[in-house]
């Protein structure tokens, strides 16, 4: 007799998301009838083609910016490699200057972007922030030098959850019309109010496949006037600036996606943020020195960030995969490595600690009992891993 299998419970929502029913359907017309390429000159090419237009009308929409604002991509990392290098070059090519302003708890596409530039005759400042992830305006304000050409501040951090103050970083640049200000936006859209005006962003790099969309496809919102060199030369996709032939059934899906999360937005965020309070302070309660990674108030409705002392976090991600829990120690892109998060450290997390936090990114998809499911054995798990510890034994002494 064939054993049943345990229901799975995904919890790592900020790596990537499920995607959407409604989101598949719209995207399969573009998979299996009409596959034409959009440049062509026939119906099916022309079909196509208006397909592309409504789409980034709604993910305009979803911003507050205007269709001729967005180009499409294949990911959120290239449109943000796309926004600092050819921006930062641009800008030094026309004797601007060549200094650039981020913070120590980015994503690695913009970090390691940042370091590429370092190498190639750029000065880039990195800012710390406080105990809660959050850099401040004042802090972008000090930095500025004579020769700052980029800002480039994410609009939520993907480990932990904080929010930062973009719309102030704005208002400190609005004065400052050689600074180009920059915001990764991947983890916020959908989650978090976008205005492009209101933030006060000259490009915002976004994905779709971290609200519900397909993966491979992204977007970056150029605002006009911005000058924007090529990244990706060839053909004359995108008005001539992103090249190589669009994406048409991820694009349609990545339309369906953010127009269907910014309609749900305040419904979903206000469920979330309920489960998300409630699970911290039942673990926090039931688990001795453990506590939470991010701003309190200022965080993703569903990113839960915790450290529990004196154990590894790869065991406990070890153990609730056996429990049929996936959840992550933090970003997707730097799992399988055996140094600690350069976001918990930027708290001033000390580096034995640092090992044993973990994230649990909550989506549409979870439910009360699947929180309910990781109170139970999530407890357990700590109390075995730290029996076997030295440092625990050493805290015990």
């Amino acid at each position: 007799m064939r054993k049943m299998e345990q229901r799975r419970i995904y919890l790592d929502n900020g790596a990537t998301t499920q995607i959407r029913q409604e989101v598949l359907d719209a995207m399969m017309e573009y998979l299996a009838d009409n596959y034409a390429n959009p440049s062509g000159s026939y119906i099916m090419a022309n079909a196509a083609k208006v397909a592309l237009d409504e789409t980034a009308e709604r993910v305009a929409a979803a911003i507050g910016a205007t269709r001729k604002e967005i180009y499409f991509t294949g990911s959120g990392t290239e449109s943000i490699n796309w926004a600092i290098k050819c921006c930062a070059e641009a800008k030094r090519a026309a004797g601007l200057g060549n200094h650039i302003i981020t913070t120590a708890v980015e994503h690695h596409a913009v970090l390691h972007t940042c370091q590429y530039l370092e190498k190639n005759g750029f000065d880039v400042t990195y800012l710390p922030v406080d105990k809660f992830g959050m850099v401040t305006a004042a802090d972008v304000a000090t930095a500025i030098t004579p020769k700052t050409i980029l800002v480039t501040v994410m609009l939520a951090n993907n480990e932990i959850g904080t929010v930062m103050p973009i719309a102030e970083i704005g208002d400190v640049l609005r004065g400052h019309e050689n600074i180009a200000f920059h915001t990764d936006a991947v983890q916020g859209l959908g989650r978090v109010p976008i205005d492009v005006d209101k933030l006060g962003v000259d490009l915002l790099s976004i994905t779709a496949h971290k609200l519900y969309g397909p993966k491979g496809v992204g977007a970056l919102y150029v605002r006009r006037g911005t000058k924007l060199p090529s990244f990706i030369h060839g053909g004359g996709q995108e008005r001539a600036r992103r090249a190589g032939t669009e994406n048409v059934a991820g694009i349609v899906g990545f339309g369906i996606a953010a127009q269907l999360a910014i309609a749900e937005m305040d419904a979903e965020n206000a469920r979330l943020s309920a489960m998300r309070d409630d699970f911290i302070a039942k673990i926090l309660e039931k688990v001795s020195f453990s506590r939470l990674n991010g701003h309190p108030a200022y965080r993703l409705p569903g990113n839960i960030n915790l450290i529990f002392e004196f154990i590894e976090g790869e065991g406990m991600l070890l153990l609730l995969d056996a429990q049929g829990i996936a959840a992550s120690s933090g970003s997707a892109c730097t799992s399988g490595t055996l140094d600690p998060s350069h976001v918990i450290m930027a708290l001033g997390t000390p580096h034995e600690m640092a090992h044993g936090s973990l994230r649990l990114t909550l989506g549409r998809y979870n439910t009360q009992a699947d929180l309910d499911k990781v109170l139970e054995v999530l407890p357990p798990i700590v109390e075995r891993l730290r029996a076997m510890s030295p440092l625990w034994d050493d805290n015990k002494k």
